[in-house]
């Protein structure tokens, strides 16, 4: 368990990270989007955080949206692929589009407010590294990279590798 042979020279194969602190690194994703949007649920701050990847998701490629999954922590990445059935991206739009996008997710029950990109966007810059995510976004184009921008002055440490 734990390692592979390649020829005749053993590898480790170390599990990843993200796996390991799967629910330690959702929850600090998961907190700190509901600060940034202050929703006191965390059912409430879930479906928020499904609307705007699913937002996102909708403008990518196959390829530039499995591109994007691996940059993401485990379970972000699980819900961002969840229940998918790739069509041709959707237009960009404009920022108010894409909001009103996440906010029709389970429109009954969607306390989702106008900051959920951005509030979203700081979570997830607080679990994934710069060096990781940046290149992606930016092999995706400029709509992704303003997509996932945060203010330098709003951005918060990386806690996790």
């Amino acid at each position: 368990m734990g390692s592979a042979v390649a020829g005749s020279h053993s590898v480790i194969m170390p599990m990843p990270w993200t796996y390991r602190h799967a629910s330690a690194e959702w929850q600090r994703f998961l907190d700190i989007a509901k600060e940034e949007m202050d929703l006191v649920s965390n059912n409430s701050a879930y479906t928020a955080i499904e609307g705007v990847l699913l937002a996102f998701r909708r403008r990518l490629t196959v390829d530039q949206a499995l591109r994007f999954a691996d940059a993401l922590p485990s379970v972000v990445r699980a819900i961002f692929l969840y229940r998918w059935h790739p069509e041709a991206p959707a237009p960009w739009g404009s920022r108010d589009a894409q909001t009103a996008e996440a906010k029709a997710l389970r429109p009954d029950h969607n306390l989702t407010p106008d900051n959920c990109i951005g509030a979203t966007a700081i979570a997830l810059r607080a679990v994934v590294r710069p060096d990781e995510i940046d290149p992606v976004l930016s092999a995706i184009g400029p709509e992704a990279e303003a997509f996932w921008r945060v203010a330098p002055e709003r951005l918060r440490p990386v806690d996790f590798p």
